[in-house]
């Protein structure tokens, strides 16, 4: 089971293209601390792309990722101020912005598909290529095919680096609920990359 886990996040890291870095290290090496002059900006500087990753791994689609983005930076701001004074974890506010508003686009999509019959898609873009080469889409297309609960799990543990309480924190669950989501989820995965045991 370890095998299979360290061969599933080895291949999701890469599918973020990240698998020479670090991951024990956080991406963002300075910590916005309260009461900062130009804490927002910071913040907004150094998350803000880390965040719309995060955001087309939930919805699969880049301007919506960057809109949801966009809108959990602009609440923050409107809620706390440039200075995020009376804020302990901006970080964890806005991860948890993003999924929460991850999950709205995804219920109005559904809602949307189910009164509106599906239009003919439109060619890829041609920087798709670029963005994402072919054999990472396997696990983009992999992710897709899990639960939402399953799929948010797994890119908040293998892209996002969290913890299991952080993951807790953020999607509003137990910490047992995130072990055993992160198993089946792991589990599904495997069958569906078809990566042996």
């Amino acid at each position: 089971m370890r095998r299979t886990q360290d061969r599933l996040a080895l291949r999701f890291r890469e599918a973020d293209g990240t698998a020479r870095e670090d991951w024990s290290k956080p991406r963002f090496s300075g910590t916005v601390k309260t009461g900062e002059e130009h804490g927002f900006s910071e913040l907004y500087q150094h998350r803000r792309l880390a965040l719309v990753r995060l955001a087309v791994l939930l919805v699969d689609d880049l301007p919506t990722a960057e809109d949801v983005v966009q809108d959990a930076f602009a609440a923050l701001l409107r809620r706390h101020g440039p200075r995020l004074a009376d804020l302990d974890d901006p970080e964890a506010y806005l991860r948890t912005s993003v999924v929460n508003a991850a999950r709205s686009v995804l219920r109005r999509r559904r809602t949307a598909r189910a009164h509106v019959p599906e239009r003919e898609r439109h060619a890829p873009p041609a920087d798709k290529s670029v963005l994402l080469a072919e054999t990472h889409q396997e696990v983009i297309n992999a992710l897709q095919r899990l639960t939402r609960r399953q799929r948010e799990v797994l890119v908040l543990r293998y892209w996002s680096d969290l913890t299991e309480a952080q993951i807790a924190d953020t999607l509003n669950v137990s910490r047992g609920t995130v072990k055993s989501t992160a198993s089946r989820a792991l589990d599904a995965l495997g069958k569906h990359l078809e990566i042996p045991r």
